[in-house]
C-alpha cells in the first residue's frame, strides 16, 4: 500500500531554515516522479519543486536559490531543504507521487499525481 507521510515542519524567524521529510512506504521513490507542493491560508495549492526518476530537479521561482530537493534512496525519503525562509513561505507543505514531470514555456508540473501525504505545517514569523 503507497504511503506517504511528512514531518520536519514547524516555527521559524525570518532567515532560518526547515528540512521537512517524506517518508515513503510501498514504492521507492527512486522509481517515481515527486514533488513538494505548500497551501498557504486561503489559497490554492501550489508546486514548489518536483525532482524526475532520474534526478533532475525543478523549482518555482519563487524559491530558487534558497530550497533544494532530494531524495535519499536507502532511507526511501524526499526532502526539501528551505533556507532563507520568508514569511510568504508559511503553509502546509505537501509531498506529492507523481508518474512524470511535464515541463512548458511556463514552468514545470508534477504529471499523474496518485498520492499525498497528510502535510505539515511551516511557519515563518518573528
Amino acid at each position: 500500500q503507497v504511503h506517504l507521510m511528512e514531518s520536519g515542519g514547524g516555527l521559524v524567524q525570518p532567515g532560518g531554515s526547515l528540512r521537512p521529510s517524506c517518508a515513503a512506504s510501498g514504492f521507492a521513490v527512486s522509481d517515481v516522479a515527486m514533488g513538494w507542493y505548500r497551501q498557504a491560508p486561503g489559497k490554492e495549492r501550489e508546486l514548489v519543486a518536483t525532482i524526475t526518476k532520474g534526478g533532475t530537479t525543478y523549482y518555482v521561482d519563487s524559491v530558487k536559490g534558497r530550497f533544494t530537493i532530494s531524495r535519499d534512496n536507502a532511507e526511501n525519503t524526499l526532502y526539501l531543504q528551505m533556507n532563507s525562509l520568508e514569511p510568504s513561505d508559511t503553509g502546509v507543505y505537501y509531498c506529492a507521487r507523481g508518474e512524470r514531470v511535464g515541463c512548458e514555456g511556463y514552468g514545470c508540473l508534477l504529471w499523474g499525481i496518485t498520492a499525498w501525504g497528510q502535510g505539515t505545517q511551516v511557519t515563518v514569523s518573528s
